[in-house]
């Protein structure tokens, strides 16, 4: 899982200029928070945690 936030944040680094730091993909940038909120409750759907996948999505 950590290689793959990696890789998000790394994608949005490349493709952005105006992006100075990781930290600030990770603080300010609303599409990388919606992935990392849908992988979240998409693995907690998986896990038959339904009523809580579905509460994560909502709060995203």
């Amino acid at each position: 899982m950590f290689k793959s936030l990696k890789r998000e944040i790394d994608v949005v680094f490349d493709r952005d200029p105006a992006v100075r730091s990781r930290l600030e993909v990770i603080l300010c940038y609303p599409g990388f928070h919606a992935i990392m909120i849908y992988r979240v409750a998409n693995w907690l759907w998986r896990r038959n945690f339904k009523l809580l996948g579905r509460w994560v999505s909502h709060l995203g």
